[in-house]
């Protein structure tokens, strides 16, 4: 216990504080048992670290350790936490709980059994908390890190800070924010940079390896994450990369899943429960229309890879600038607010209001007498009336 005590401090005061992500303000910190969910590379064993740093004492009673140590080859989550909660811990950090078996049926033995015992763990976007082994929706309280916003690139890239603001600011207030917001940065060039390199805090690493680093992340998501969570053969695993590869030179995509079964040998069911697994992966976005009864065997009507740095670095020379605008604006909205398709327009955000995404030059035609509507245009740093700037909808988190 010593050893993994030590090895946790150092983790913990080697950790930066430079940046935080928006999340660790969200989060309700006195719940017992926290998962924070989000898809690799989002930041979240940093999350973890920098919670640790910012709110717990040093003093021996919180543990931080990553469920691929390995010590855990040789004892349980169980025997750890017992072991740590008899030495006067209080507060347990498990980083990548998915890579843990019997995960589940742990946490809910060591709820019931250390009462006085705070558990917060990291999983992947993957995982489904609530559907695993033991049942732990009345007692885990779950959180989604999702990418960063375009407001969180901006601090990372030039410094300047931010606030978040709500959808409703954004629609009723937007040509007074956009006005405040250009007198410090020119959001339009910075835009367009987000849009290549600004999903994952990564960025900061090098730009020029950035895409070539995030090809290896959907390959780790694939044939790790995706793997540990449902127990895939190789030869699954590879007709996904077959299937990531097509939609992502043909986004937005109509899928066809007769088609792609064909095309991917992957059966339809199977295709079906793919689209899910890459849906919670962040690596699609998968849309329907509202009412259109969604469930594990239901086609979507729509699919866009799940940011536009995905789109980027795996559609390469196949990029359409009109879907990376869609999939901007999908990507951020998700955070906090139901999207679905709209039957005019492209997006309906929260079954009230009706957006049309496209360029600077973009016209309100087809929903241009119905209320609650509004055309998002790319390339202008500000808007009037009811046309609002792309970029502002990247300060919602």
């Amino acid at each position: 216990m010593e050893k993994l005590l030590s090895n946790s401090q150092i983790k913990i005061q080697r950790v930066s504080l430079e940046f935080i992500r928006f999340l660790i303000e969200k989060v309700d910190w006195n719940q017992r048992l926290i998962a924070i969910n989000g898809a690799r590379g989002s930041g979240k064993t940093t999350l973890l670290l920098q919670y640790a740093k910012t709110h717990l004492k040093a003093d021996g009673s919180s543990l931080y350790i990553s469920l691929d140590d390995l010590y855990f080859m040789e004892h349980s989550i169980r025997e750890l936490a017992e072991e740590f909660y008899l030495s006067g811990g209080k507060v347990l950090l498990l980083d990548e709980i998915h890579k843990y078996p019997n995960w589940s049926r742990e946490l809910k033995l060591i709820y019931d059994d250390f009462p006085d015992l705070k558990v917060i763990f990291t999983s992947s976007s993957i995982l489904e908390i609530y559907k695993g082994e033991s049942d732990l929706s009345r007692r885990a309280v779950s959180y989604l890190l999702p990418e960063l916003s375009f407001r969180e690139f901006i601090q990372l890239e030039t410094g300047h800070v931010f606030p978040s603001i709500s959808l409703d600011e954004v629609l009723k207030n937007h040509i007074e924010i956009a006005a405040q917001m250009i007198e410090a940065i020119q959001p339009v060039a910075l835009f367009q940079r987000y849009l290549k390199y600004g999903a994952y805090p990564f960025f900061i690493e090098g730009k020029e390896t950035y895409p070539e680093k995030l090809r290896k992340t959907v390959q780790l998501i694939l044939e790790v994450d995706l793997m540990a969570v449902e127990n895939m053969d190789y030869e699954t695993i590879f007709k996904l990369k077959k299937l990531i590869r097509l939609i992502a030179t043909s986004v937005p995509f109509t899928p066809n899943v007769s088609e792609l079964s064909q095309k991917t040998g992957i059966s339809r069911p199977s295709l079906l429960r793919a689209f899910e697994l890459l849906d919670r992966a962040r690596i699609f976005q998968v849309l329907h229309k509202p009412n259109s009864g969604v469930g594990a065997l239901t086609k979507p009507e729509k699919l866009y890879l799940g940011n536009s740095n995905l789109s980027h670095a795996l559609g390469e020379e196949n990029v359409s600038v009109g879907s990376i605008r869609e999939t901007f604006f999908s990507n951020q909205l998700k955070v906090g607010n139901t999207v679905n398709l709209a039957d005019k327009g492209d997006f309906l955000i929260n079954e009230k209001w009706r957006f049309e995404v496209g360029g600077k030059n973009k016209k309100s035609y087809q929903i241009k007498d119905l209320p609650d509507s509004f055309v998002v245009k790319d390339d202008i740093e500000i808007g009037f009336k009811n046309f609002i700037p792309l970029w502002l909808f990247g300060f919602l988190y």
